[in-house]
Formats: C-alpha cells, sequence, structure tokens
C-alpha cells in the first residue's frame, strides 16, 4: 500500500544517502591502508571491538575490512570487521531506515564522551567554549599517559586564544560523602 501523503522527492536516492544520524556512519566511506578509524558498534567486547574503539586499517577487501586496535587494552590485535545492517536509533527520522555499511568512522579527533576509558600517548584538547558537564575537563586530561603528551587549546568568548577555562563541578555531589 503506498503513502498517499508521501513525498515522492524526499525518496531519491540522493536525499536518503544525504541523511546522518548519531552512531550511524555516512552513506559513502573513503578509506585507505593506514588511515585511523573508530568503530560505532559493539562487535566482540572480550576482544576489544567495542564503540569508539580506536583502529587503523590494514587491508580492504571487497566485503570485509581487516584493522588492527590501536587504543585499549587490546593493542595490536588484528581483527576483520564485516558490512552489517544498521538502522539509526534517531527518534527524530520519522521514516524506517537501514543501512548495510561497515560500522566505522573516520576518526582523526572523537569527543571527550568516545574518548572516555581510554589511555592515549598524545591528546590535543579544543576547547572552543568552556565544558559543560561535572568531571567532564578531568576525563579529557586524564586520558594522556604522560604530561608532555598533552596539548590545550582554549578559545575566549571572541575566539582568541586563552590560558583558562571553566571547570564545572557541581558541589552537591560530594554533599552526602
Amino acid at each position: 500500500m503506498i503513502n498517499e501523503n508521501l513525498d515522492e522527492s524526499l525518496c531519491s536516492p540522493y536525499i536518503l544517502n544525504g541523511i546522518k544520524a548519531s552512531g550511524f556512519p555516512n552513506h559513502k566511506l573513503v578509506l585507505k591502508v593506514g588511515v585511523p578509524v573508530m568503530l560505532l558498534r559493539n562487535i566482540d567486547q572480550k576482544s576489544g571491538l567495542c564503540n569508539g574503539t580506536q583502529l587503523k586499517v590494514v587491508s580492504l577487501g571487497k566485503c570485509i575490512i581487516r584493522v588492527e586496535i590501536i587504543s585499549g587494552s587490546n593493542i595490536g590485535d588484528r581483527h576483520y570487521i564485516p558490512r552489517i545492517t544498521l538502522i539509526p536509533t534517531d527518534k527524530k527520522l520519522h521514516i524506517k531506515l537501514q543501512r548495510r555499511q561497515y560500522p566505522l568512522a573516520l576518526c582523526f579527533a572523537m569527543t571527550i564522551n568516545k574518548s572516555q576509558g581510554q589511555s592515549l600517548s598524545r591528546v590535543v584538547l579544543y576547547l572552543k567554549k568552556p565544558v559543560f558537564t561535572h568531571g567532564q575537563l578531568y576525563v579529557a586530561l586524564s586520558r594522556v599517559t604522560r604530561r608532555d603528551g598533552l596539548k590545550v587549546l582554549i578559545l575566549d568568548s571572541d575566539g582568541n586564544t586563552s590560558n583558562e577555562t571553566s571547570n564545572v563541578v557541581y558541589k552537591e555531589v560530594f554533599r552526602s560523602l
């Protein structure tokens, strides 16, 4: 049965392929050997293939990608990533959409939340605005394993570099301790 209220122009491949949703990889993923990527789904937690794990592309096959883990406790392990059917969980989308794609995104940068639980040798923290959540600045700064591996760029409200930012702390959290 065809929905009579459906605008056919919204169902064109150009429009559907351009949809971007949280945790949903882009329609077109351009990779090459050596590029850093981030896993967007939990595949095998025991092997370290969890959402947010950083990987390096080792080889590209026709239907599979070989990767090497470059973050977490399984650094150096190699695995194969297959294409899987992904369905966005974004409630703003009013259509059911699925895409058969590799659950990967290019990863030259990541959010503070995605970095949680990782140990990194080099961290560049770009603070365009002050961090906005209790403990978020601590999480960002504590990802780096050595002090000389940390670089911080802070911008003030006018877009000029600064040497200070606010750290949001809710004192109510500590009252019951």
